[in-house]
């Protein structure tokens, strides 16, 4: 099969987002300028560099109350700061109940059940407990080709990682199992890895 995304894939729902799987989640948080934290998760994210460590997550769409977008990014265009949570399976239905269009006056913290801590080097809510939580200064916001898509840049000034987490210095990801975003509703939970070495190793 091939297509003209301009002309249309004929099927019943839109392929675009099986084609790029599995995609982390960033769970990010914010807060806005009356001190309202923002919990949402995105699954267009990645590291972008080592040094300085960097990363970017992209969002998509508007949401009533906001101008032109939707609060995460509302919120960093006005504090310059945002910290992205990692997801764990445990926490599978808190991030989902993240995923509502509430009213940007609403904590999705509090909806979630969820706990909120300051961070450490920048004036914004993390995750209490998460797996890893990064703390980070926003370095660009880029407006790309459609409505309301942005790609925000971050540099990464901390770091939290859950001490149970660490197994003989390494991060290891199946103690806390990560959720992955795949096409359409679905997801997957990373429970098991490999080690495959380089030829030049």
């Amino acid at each position: 099969m091939f297509y003209r995304p301009e002309d249309g894939h004929g099927l019943p729902h839109n392929p675009f987002n099986a084609l790029i799987t599995p995609r982390p989640i960033a769970w990010v948080s914010t807060k806005d300028e009356k001190g309202v934290a923002n919990l949402a998760p995105y699954s267009f994210f990645n590291g972008t560099a080592y040094v300085p460590p960097q990363v970017m997550f992209a969002s998509t769409g508007i949401k009533a109350d906001q101008d032109g977008t939707k609060d995460t990014v509302a919120n960093i265009r006005a504090s310059g700061v945002f910290c992205i949570n990692v997801v764990e399976a445990a926490m599978m239905d808190a991030m989902n109940v993240s995923t509502t269009g509430f009213d940007k006056d609403v904590d999705e913290f509090e909806r979630a059940g969820l706990t909120a801590a300051e961070c450490e080097t920048i004036d914004c809510p993390r995750l209490e407990n998460a797996p890893a939580s990064m703390e980070c200064i926003v370095t660009q916001i880029v407006q790309i080709e459609g409505e309301a898509n942005f790609v925000v840049h971050g540099r990464v000034t901390g770091i939290h990682m859950r001490e149970d987490c660490l197994k003989d210095g390494i991060f290891d990801v199946t103690t806390f199992r990560p959720l992955a975003r795949l096409g359409y509703r679905d997801y997957s939970i990373v429970d098991n890895t490999f080690t495959l070495a380089r030829p030049d190793d």
